[in-house]
């Protein structure tokens, strides 16, 4: 009986004996041979420093003593300083609400997943996998319209209007909801993002604007600014201008709602300092 209960305090305070020391692969061939049980092994590695040799040869010797596989991943995971990972922070939206986590960082349809930087359009009733779509940048060219004649009678003074032009009567970006939801994603998390790659030197949606354009011919057009003999001034036209308010999900990370239904046409998000629009269209 006192036999008994000496082995009893023994297994019990073993982990806090064996803490004070650094532990090694001989330590642990040592408490196998002793009969500690497996889960008694386990916690005192995981409770102890070590020292170990998880090379192939340390492995072997470690199996050939009569270790076992748990005991001996308990070994490598304990040399390779792993352990449980650390709580997950919260990610808060602008108004302070959290936002949940998605289930899978890899779903390709959830907007919470990491995806690369561009604007995207959610289809909530897209086939699954295609539910988050890419809109292509397009580069717009700009011309003068409406006021030359004017301007040089005036010698300069009446204001030319600048538009932008693109090439093609219709975007490839089709969209048949009135009230499609668009999705930022920035390459960095602050001013002058994306290192002026398609998404361009921009951090936040409030840099863009979204156009209405009008078809002419084999192209759409929008004015994007008017000048003059005195400068020039950016001014969209505001009848084709749609508003937009937009929500931070998370550094770089923004979820952007149209003010109002969307009307059947072409349109395009533009930054005009960088000759780029992120062109659509609604059926």
């Amino acid at each position: 009986m006192r036999k008994s209960f000496l082995v009893v305090v023994f297994l019990a305070f073993c982990p806090l004996l064996v803490a004070q020391q650094t532990m090694n692969n001989d330590a642990i061939i040592k408490l196998v041979k002793a009969g500690l049980s497996e889960d008694l092994i386990i916690s005192t590695v995981n409770g102890s420093t070590g020292q170990y040799d998880t090379s192939a040869d340390g492995i072997i010797a470690l199996k050939t003593a009569g270790v076992s596989d748990k005991v001996v991943a308990a070994i490598v995971m304990k040399a390779s300083g792993g352990g449980a990972a650390a709580p997950a922070k919260p990610t808060l939206a602008d108004d302070g609400s959290v936002i949940a986590p998605t289930n899978n960082p890899g779903n390709p349809d959830d907007p919470a997943s990491s995806h690369d930087a561009g604007i995207y359009i959610y289809n909530d009733g897209a086939p699954t996998g295609s539910k988050m779509t890419l809109i292509e940048p397009s580069i717009y060219t700009q011309g003068k319209t409406g006021g030359i004649f004017a301007s040089a009678m005036t010698y300069g003074i009446a204001k030319v209007k600048v538009k932008a032009v693109i090439r093609g009567a219709r975007s490839n970006m089709r969209v048949s909801s009135e009230n499609p939801v668009f999705y930022f994603y920035f390459e960095q998390q602050g001013a002058g993002l994306s290192y002026g790659s398609s998404f361009g030197g921009t951090s936040t949606p409030n840099e863009y604007t979204l156009l209405k354009f009008d078809v002419k011919g084999d192209s759409r057009e929008t004015v994007t600014a008017s000048a003059n003999a005195f400068g020039a001034s950016s001014g969209n036209d505001e009848k084709a201008t749609t508003g937009f308010t937009f929500t931070k999900l998370r550094p770089g990370v923004y979820k952007v709602v149209l003010s109002a239904p969307l009307k059947p046409g072409e349109y395009g998000f533009v930054v005009s300092a960088y000759s780029r629009v992120f062109d659509f269209g609604k059926d």
